[in-house]
């Protein structure tokens, strides 16, 4: 009869305990010498608990204090794929959680706890790519000039509760310009900071991924729209009387805040992404990447080059970017249908 598997904290305990298993140094070196994004560490942290959970299950082991990492094999990690997959895991999810295990004992190969890994001789599965999801250029023009009009109205002698509403209007509009015109990431977008922005050069400094920094272009909308909205922030900060000189320092050179004077986080950005988007397209995920999609393809079908199109998304090598060209070729083709003699 199988052991019942262990209670999340305890089995955590056990894991992080694990002198055979140094995952809490496994980590902490992603994060400070491989500067992965915290985001990533979280993934590879979960990863690793569901693999090593379900070794507790095969193995029937009560805890994983007296694992060796080089008991498993590759028929145990052939088993494993195959419940994530008869758990309904994508094949793009159990690449990237075999890709975890992948460096988890490449690190553990380095410290010397074991002297081979089984995972350097294994095949990663190929799985398709998807072609992303876009808005087409009509779709951009509609969000922008219809659903978010460039205001005229000057903010000085506005009423509090009219201040209020500009605020979160031209911090809503900067934002999807910077999604939409700079193509930049989520997270890239929440901590970016006020020495971040050239307006006058028309350029942003942006942290990737990685901690990699990289100078993207921005277009007069979203240096309009910037501009916009440093001027509705300050005097509803200093109408509230929550001047921006009285926000915490660590707060305040954020370029965007919440209207409490608050760092944004990931769900209010979500939610105003699908607030504007759900007027303009039918796309299932109507989320801050979509965006981020649409830079890439419009750029591309444009005339842009792959390499600088890649630069300015920070991806750190071309085919992570050439998945948007077959959105683009198919784009070619059609202009090529219509305008071609011999078509």
């Amino acid at each position: 009869m199988k052991h019942a598997t262990p209670d999340p904290p305890d089995f955590l305990s056990s894991l992080l305990g694990s002198s055979s298993l140094p995952v809490v140094d496994f980590l902490h070196q992603l994060a400070s010498r491989k500067n992965l994004s915290p985001n990533t560490v979280i993934a590879y942290k979960s990863d690793l608990l569901q693999f090593f959970t379900f070794l507790v299950e095969h193995f029937e082991l009560d805890d994983l204090s007296a694992f060796e990492p080089e008991q498993i094999t590759t028929v145990d990690v052939r088993l494993f794929m195959g419940s994530l997959l008869q758990q309904g895991i994508q094949q793009r999810s159990i690449a990237r959680k075999l890709a975890a295990l992948k460096s988890f004992y490449r690190y553990l190969q380095e410290r010397g706890n074991i002297k081979t890994s089984l995972f350097s001789a294994l095949v990663t599965p190929k799985y398709p790519q998807r072609v992303p999801a876009f808005l087409t250029e009509q779709q951009t023009a509609k969000l922008f000039e219809e659903m978010l009009p460039p205001s005229s109205s000057t903010t000085v002698a506005m009423e509090a509760h009219l201040l209020e509403a500009a605020f979160v209007l031209e911090r809503d509009r900067s934002i999807l310009e910077l999604l939409y015109g700079s193509g930049l990431r989520q997270s890239e977008l929440i901590e970016l900071t006020m020495t971040s922005l050239d307006c006058d050069g028309g350029f942003v400094k942006v942290t990737g991924k990685g901690r990699k920094q990289r100078i993207v272009p921005m277009g007069q909308p979203t240096v309009d729209a910037l501009k916009k909205y440093f001027e509705v922030r300050r005097n509803f900060f200093r109408i509230s009387k929550r001047g921006e000189a009285e926000l915490p320092l660590y707060v305040s050179h954020y370029v965007f805040l919440t209207k409490r004077g608050e760092k944004l986080y990931p769900m209010l950005i979500q939610r105003l992404t699908r607030k504007y988007l759900a007027s303009v397209t039918e796309q299932k995920k109507k989320n801050p990447h979509l965006l981020r999609h649409s830079f890439a393809t419009h750029l591309l079908n444009s005339g842009a080059d792959l390499k600088s199109v890649s630069e300015m998304l920070g991806h750190s090598n071309l085919s992570t970017t050439e998945i948007y060209t077959h959105v683009t070729f198919d784009r070619l083709k059609e202009v090529y249908l219509k305008a071609h003699p011999n078509a």
